[in-house]
């Protein structure tokens, strides 16, 4: 059973979506500007998904993924947000070089033109990779949705902290090994500790 957590991960719906039906295991961050610094920091390693529109265009996704994009879109509510996955950090890598990047081509839905706008805004090009092993609830919670969860920021805090009980992998164990294999031997050179906090940083 995994712990109760008040605290969410914003990602765009669509990759919230891509996570949760085990297209994709990583989620690729460069840092909110409400963030210290701009730069993006592993909080705790267990979390709920917090599905935004906020930024979201289709040019920022892979065409196979723009009807989907669409769909949701089209549906999405503002006045309350669904909260339906569980994510647990399996890996951090710091990724300053844009070959690097480049090489998980395939692994995600983002366009490579604003994978390449991330990495190079701000002070230091770079992005973070976290690979995560996501779980789903057996029904999605409905929330309501308050102004503390606006801005550009990567966490938000919950009003209290969610139940995790009979949570359910949208991978298998030996599904979910083999992709995070792979990622591993693309990224080897540039895995960081699992909590990117300034006191463990390399």
């Amino acid at each position: 059973m995994m712990t109760p957590t008040h605290i969410a991960y914003k990602e765009w719906a669509i990759a919230v979506q891509a996570l949760g039906r085990g297209g994709q295991i990583l989620s690729l961050r460069k840092g909110g500007v409400q963030e210290t610094n701009g730069r993006f920091q592993v909080q705790q390693p267990s979390f709920w998904l917090f599905p935004t529109q906020f930024h979201e265009a289709e040019e920022s996704v892979i065409p196979s993924y723009r009807p989907a994009l669409r769909a949701l879109a089209a549906n999405a509510r503002t006045d309350v947000v669904r909260i339906e996955f569980f994510a647990v950090t399996a890996a951090v890598y710091r990724l300053t070089d844009w070959a690097a990047v480049r090489r998980l081509h395939g692994r995600h839905l983002w366009s490579e033109s604003v994978l390449a706008q991330r990495f190079h805004f701000g002070r230091e090009p770079g992005l973070v990779a976290l690979v995560l092993r996501v779980y789903r609830r057996p029904a999605p919670l409905l929330l309501p949705v308050l102004p503390a969860y606006g801005g550009c920021k990567s966490w938000i805090e919950l009003p209290e902290a969610l139940p995790a009980a009979d949570l359910v992998p949208v991978l298998d164990n030996i599904a979910f090994a083999r992709h995070r294999d792979e990622i591993a031997g693309l990224l080897r050179a540039h895995r960081r500790a699992l909590f990117d906090t300034p006191g463990n940083r390399q």
